[in-house]
């Protein structure tokens, strides 16, 4: 129930509640000559997340969060129940001397289990991006289960409601705590020197449950959750909480249970943040499917971050089975924040406030001859940069010297700078860090023979080892640049500003062949890469750029170059494609790379993975969206730079830009109409506005138009209305869409349901996929061989003929097929005319009898289906073929399949089971059965 005003009245805390009643849609507060039209409950609703089926994995289902407590929702594997995980940013071990895959580890907490009486027969449930809240029914066999969840938007407390029909009222609720161990034992066992973490404990007092972890290092976990039975539902309230070195988290969690207020008012209070939060800034594009993506990554990255939080790891506070359980710094925690800047969400970036508040930890990191005027960072660590080891140097023995990451971290800092304008960013943070970070370079410069500065090799990420690696020279030139700029800026005469512009004046150019950028001197590009590390220069930092004409070539040859190499390619290869296609201002191919990210990589839940959870390239795509519709480098706005033809209606509102402006614009029927800006720190403004025809500007005085570009003199606070002449609709709203797309989620199964995908999720047994990190994993045919994860179906499913197949394709060392050994799996009953198969068998075609049940008795069957090493033997085609094939001792140009094979059923009777052959040489794989329903 929504709480009344009365109620408000009546109520212990109804002095803070009336604080901050709910905001009308439409009452935004006018900007310059503009009115905003938004009603944010009804836009919002429309990019909702929908599941009609039931979520099999964490990259399928509904995600709440609140940068530090968050739950993913999804069907527990192997069972009847519905898995509501439990996990805590802050939750980690503190052993550094074990290295950041055990000792500093990200660490599990646990899960609801919601247990139906009846079996799961199938959901409706929305994710209420505007409410952040989880709502819907889970449906059995003998009733319904209504649910309702929200992760308090300030509060560490998870709120779950279930209201069960009659035949559902004896469900079960129960939390199941997890040890504390890392999430890498997916890949190998913990080290044999690594003592366990005790076991958890769990006890009750008056009502209260708390579960308590005690850590070796010190520290401890704890959860505290109730349960209660009200008037014809259940409600489970549960809180985490993480210390270390104090033993203050049981203490913290008791109170956070038994002080929250009644689930009205914490509801009342959650949605007032949310609904504060996404009003900071608008984005409406007529492409559903972008649209939508976009606005779930806001919600995704305010689920996932607060500046008071740790940095995001790999996973996100979302923690799953995974082989990088830290967080990553040669590109990972990079791209997971670039959305926070344009989306004018600094309130959800760590990264300043972590680096100044972890600088010893950077000094530590180095070898202990370079800490006197050096810093560094560990490709990857804790949230604090805590980690085993230093970081790499060309001096010492070394198989990947990589020294790029601090510099490219603090470039996230520099841009919170130059976004807001704060100099206590600039003058407490980015330049004494900066200072050290590029000392670190300056140890490894030699003079080569033509008088040019060198630089002795390093490690490209994450392709190999070069002198002259275009990844740092492009970092050490930014550094260089930037600290010349900051010591003018903060007026500070620093001695080594001389070295800093012999550097800009003397380092050798970017090593280049035909192909475009080399990895570095003597290293051409040459083999599939998904990381753009040799491309740094262009994209993020800028320091190549299309504006520069003598550098178009190189750019447009080394993207074409890049992308050439199939293989390797993963989703952050297209978003970053799609960001550099933006800057050279082409729309179209922006998105059609967008769009490739989206069709071969994307989630149903819009999550992405690579071996396990990896959060950041789908927060990139949000900001290679961005980089369409407004970019500001360089001291200058552009305003719909790389806006696709076919876009011909766009809104931005108060998106946030280089310089602190908060800029709207509007553009129609293919032409932009008008821009606001409103400056925060009275900077001089330069934008160019792409409005055809003479111009006029409103609220400013000062202004002047030259070479196209609109150049404003703005006091701080001041706003001007830049527009066409006789343009007189200054209307801030949604556009509406001409390209409809489904609704990100799991939809119903197409109409009639001619095709029916059977879950066979419970009976799976065998890991026959591997990765491009170790191809180890796995073993489909009792060699150590595997297919190449990343050269298989992403997104959950594959379609052949019209036959749709439900595919696994996650977490490393997960189960993803059958082996056919005599199993009988059930099905949903019905008359059906064709089993569908997808399937490959190991070291020989497989021609063996299996049977299918019907309600009369079963029928004998053939199951025939072909080696995966060749071509189609029995008439199947070939929906999956790749073009490698892993073996223990890595990968070989090989073509493997998965083959889809057909078997004739008797669609007068009723179809209850499949009983799959017993094969022993040769072993049947199945990977995934549909049945086809007769036509109507």
């Amino acid at each position: 129930m929504e709480l009344s005003r009365r109620g408000l009245f009546g109520g212990v805390v109804a002095g803070a509640a009336l604080t901050a009643l709910p905001v009308r849609a439409n009452a935004d507060p006018p900007v310059a000559g503009c009115a905003t039209r938004i009603d944010w409950e009804r836009f919002l609703g429309e990019q909702d997340l929908v599941w009609q089926r039931i979520p099999r994995a964490w990259y399928e289902g509904p995600f709440l969060g609140n940068g530090f407590l968050a739950s993913a929702v999804y069907r527990e594997p192997g069972a009847n129940a519905i898995r509501f995980t439990v996990d805590h940013a802050e939750v980690q071990d503190h052993r550094p001397q074990f290295g950041n895959e055990w000792g500093v580890a990200r660490l599990p907490v646990g899960r609801v289990l919601l247990t139906p009486r009846g079996k799961i027969a199938g959901v409706d449930l929305r994710l209420d991006l505007w409410h952040a809240e989880l709502r819907g029914k889970i449906v059995t066999d003998v009733g319904e289960l209504a649910v309702r969840a929200f992760v308090h938007a300030e509060k560490s407390l998870l709120h779950l409601e279930v209201r069960p029909t009659s035949g559902e009222k004896d469900f079960g609720l129960e939390f199941l705590a997890l040890d504390a161990v890392s999430p890498r034992v997916i890949r190998e066992p913990p080290p044999a020197t690594l003592p366990p973490n005790p076991k958890p404990v769990t006890r009750t007092e008056n009502g209260l449950t708390f579960v308590t972890q005690e850590m070796v290092a010190g520290g401890q976990t704890a959860t505290a959750f109730r349960i209660r039975k009200l008037r014809g539902r259940t409600e489970l309230l549960l809180s985490v909480d993480h210390s270390y070195p104090d033993r203050t988290a049981e203490t913290a969690v008791r109170d956070a249970v038994t002080r929250a207020p009644v689930p009205e008012v914490l509801r009342y209070q959650h949605r007032r943040w949310w609904q504060r939060f996404y009003r900071k800034s608008f984005v409406s594009v007529p492409d559903a499917l972008m649209q939508s993506f976009y606005w779930i990554q806001l919600y995704k990255l305010a689920s996932g971050a607060r500046r008071e939080a740790p940095i995001m790891p790999t996973t996100g506070p979302w923690l799953e089975p995974t082989p990088w359980p830290s967080v990553w710094f040669n590109l990972n925690a990079q791209l997971e924040y670039w959305p926070v800047l344009a989306s004018n969400h600094l309130e959800l970036d760590p990264i300043p406030r972590t680096i100044s508040q972890h600088r010893q930890i950077l000094v530590d990191a180095l070898r202990p001859e370079f800490r006197a005027d050096s810093m560094g960072l560990r490709r990857s660590t804790d949230p604090t940069f805590q980690d085993a080891g230093f970081v790499g140097s060309p001096l010492h023995p070394s198989p990947d010297p990589e020294i790029g990451n601090l510099p490219w971290l603090l470039h996230n800092a520099w841009l919170s700078y130059r976004h807001t304008m704060d100099e206590r960013i600039l003058r407490d943070t980015v330049f004494p860090v900066l200072r050290r970070s590029t000392n670190y370079y300056l140890h490894f410069l030699r003079r080569g023979n033509d008088g040019k500065l060198h630089l002795l090799p390093t490690y490209s990420p994450e392709y190999g080892v070069a002198p002259d690696c275009n990844y740092d020279l492009a970092l050490l030139r930014w550094s260089c640049r930037t600290l010349i700029d900051s010591a003018k800026i903060l007026r500070i005469d620093d001695p080594l500003a001389p070295k800093w512009q012999e550097v800009l004046d003397q380092l050798v150019e970017y090593p280049a062949d035909a192909g475009g950028f080399m990895i570095g001197a003597g290293v051409p590009f040459a083999k599939s890469h998904r990381h753009y590390s040799h491309m740094l220069a262009v994209y993020p930092l800028h320091e190549v750029n299309w504006e520069q004409p003598e550098r178009r070539d190189l750019i447009e040859r080394s993207l074409k170059h890049w992308l050439s190499f199939e293989g390797s390619l993963r989703g952050f290869t297209f978003t970053g494609a799609a960001s550099i296609a933006a800057q050279m201002t082409r729309g179209d191919e922006a998105l059609r790379y967008l769009r490739e990210f989206v069709a071969r990589f994307a989630q149903p839940n819009t999550m992405y993975f690579e071996a396990g959870p990896v959060i950041e390239t789908p927060l990139s795509a949000a900001k290679s969206l961005q980089d369409m519709l407004i970019q500001s480098w360089g001291g200058l706005i552009r305003i719909f730079p790389a806006v696709p033809p076919v876009w011909r209606d766009v809104t931005i509102h108060d998106t946030r830009t280089e310089g602190a402006f908060l800029i709207s614009a509007v553009r129609r029927e293919g032409r932009t109409r008008f821009v606001r800006v409103h400056s925060e720190a009275g900077q001089p403004c330069r934008i160019r506005t792409g409005i055809e025809g003479p111009l006029r500007v409103r609220g400013c005085s000062k202004w002047r138009v030259q070479d196209g570009v609109v150049e404003l003199e703005l006091e701080r606070g001041q706003e001007a209305l830049i527009h066409a002449k006789g343009e007189r609709d200054f209307t801030i709203a949604p556009v509406r869409i001409t390209e409809p797309a489904r609704r990100w989620g799991l939809p119903a199964l197409p109409p009639g349901g001619s095709a029916v995908p059977v879950d066979i999720s419970a009976a799976l047994d065998n890991d026959g996929l591997s990765n491009e990190f170790t191809s180890r994993d796995g073993d489909f045919d009792g060699l150590g061989n595997t297919y190449p994860a990343a050269q298989l179906p992403q997104t959950g499913s594959v379609t052949d003929d019209g036959i749709l197949f439900e595919f696994h394709n996650g977490d490393e060392a997960s189960k993803n097929n059958v082996i056919a050994n005599g199993q009988t799996l059930a099905v949903p009953a019905g008359k059906y005319v064709k089993l569908h198969l997808l399937a490959a068998a190991d070291t020989g075609n497989v021609d063996a009898n299996g049977a299918v049940s019907y309600a009369g008795g079963s029928v004998p069957v053939r199951f025939r289906v072909t080696a995966w090493q060749q071509r189609p033997q029995f008439g199947e085609s070939e929906p999956v073929a790749t073009t490698l094939m892993h073996t223990p001792s890595g990968p070989v140009q090989k073509q493997v399949s998965i083959f889809h094979q057909t078997i004739e059923l008797d669609a007068a009777q009723q179809l209850a089971a499949v009983i799959l052959p017993k094969t022993g040489g040769p072993r049947l794989h199945v990977f995934a059965i549909t049945l086809e329903k007769p036509k109507a």
